[in-house]
């Protein structure tokens, strides 16, 4: 089979809601990590086939295709299409899935995948609420199909998270005590430097600004239970990702594309799947999807060098973990959502981008991705570095 390769990755910083980014208009966001990536590669941009971006709540700044919008807005030829996919949080790693399938097919060579994602502009399920003018207060209830199949039950993530904190048995302290972790993570690799190759500055936006260094487990116990959910729950702020502002960009390419250009290759894409599960349930969908990919490539849990798994909440990752016996240590190493922000249509194309970065410093050999996904939905990719 043909060969797909990941020659060069980079992304914006990741800015809180409100933040340095949030107000650069949505194609300005995703022109820069197209721009840094075309400039870093050194490849012609005439070569390239086609830009395929992950993006969700596609209104206003996000709608009309805004892999196309992009890709104009950098000043980039305009015989390259784009296409915008919506995964819901799996989108640009999505985007990658489909540049690598594009690239071992043999329909083409060259390929940008990533994502975009502005968050204080477009709230989060904005796209839904919209629809609230139109008589669908939420893309479920008036189906009959959906109906008669899964009832009334509520559809939420955070409902989700609930659930899936009390049937693995997840205490609040747990998950607090995974938050903290994932922020002391985050903050020690931003103080060590590590996403300082990854990373393509923008106006005053030269870091991440989610990681709090200041949290402690006593301001997280004083958190009141989100809204949405029961008095009695257990699912708060401090043990959720954080809405925030980013995009991210990866060049894919052929082998043939490889040598033409004289570049060299920084991984190789060594598996691709997605798989689906209870959407009710909506989050656990990763466990059986780490599984099937595990299967399929013939490897173990153990031989995966870093794992990046979204940290939508903190119940999602102690649950596969409990299901996978995967090495915690091995686990989102430089932090995960909950401290570094989850700019939904941007953070796969970002965790990809930060697991090659990790796999080069720390001279692995296999990384996996798996993310969480609306609709019960997750994605998996094993890449193995050069």
């Amino acid at each position: 089979m043909a060969e797909a390769y990941l020659v060069e990755a980079v992304r914006s910083p990741v800015t809180r809601r409100g933040g340095a980014l949030a107000r650069v208009h949505s194609a300005d966001l995703g022109a820069h990590a197209i721009s840094a990536l075309m400039e870093r590669s050194g490849i012609d941009p005439a070569a390239v086939d086609d830009v395929i971006l992950g993006c969700t709540e596609t209104i206003g700044s996000q709608a009309g295709d805004i892999a196309r919008t992009c890709w104009l807005a950098a000043g980039l030829p305009d015989h390259v299409p784009g296409v915008t996919v919506d995964r819901q949080c799996g989108s640009s790693q999505q985007a990658v899935h489909f540049a690598a399938q594009a690239v071992m097919s043999g329909t083409a060579d060259v390929i940008v995948a990533g994502g975009v994602q502005n968050m204080s502009a477009i709230p989060i399920s904005a796209a839904m609420t919209v629809g609230a003018q139109f008589g669908f207060p939420d893309p479920f209830s008036g189906s009959a199909g959906w109906r008669k199949r899964y009832g009334d039950v509520p559809v939420t993530q955070f409902r989700s998270a609930e659930m899936i904190a009390r049937e693995w048995g997840c205490t609040r302290l747990d998950m607090e005590e995974f938050a903290l972790r994932s922020h002391q993570r985050a903050v020690a690799a931003i103080d060590a430097g590590h996403f300082e190759r990854e990373i393509v500055p923008l106006g005053d936006a030269t870091a991440d600004t989610c990681p709090r260094r200041d949290t402690t487990l006593e301001k997280m116990a004083a958190l009141p239970v989100l809204p949405a959910l029961e008095p009695d729950g257990l699912i708060t702020a401090a043990v959720s990702s954080q809405i925030c502002d980013a995009s991210a960009a990866l060049l894919v390419m052929s082998e043939r594309a490889v040598r033409d250009h004289g570049v060299t290759p920084r991984a190789r894409v060594h598996h691709i799947s997605v798989r689906g599960a209870d959407p009710v349930w909506m989050l656990t969908a990763p466990i059986p999807a780490t599984a099937h990919a595990l299967a399929k490539t013939g490897l173990t849990i153990d031989d995966i060098d870093l794992i990046e798994i979204n940290e939508a909440f903190a119940s999602v990752v102690l649950a596969w973990l409990s299901e996978t016996g995967a090495d915690p240590g091995r686990v989102n190493v430089t932090g995960g959502a909950i401290a570094l922000g989850h700019p939904i249509g941007a953070t796969g194309a970002r965790l990809m981008t930060t697991l090659l970065h990790n796999l080069e410093r720390t001279d692995g050999r296999y990384g996996l991705q798996v993310m969480c996904e609306g609709g019960g939905q997750a994605n998996v990719t094993i890449i193995e570095r050069l």
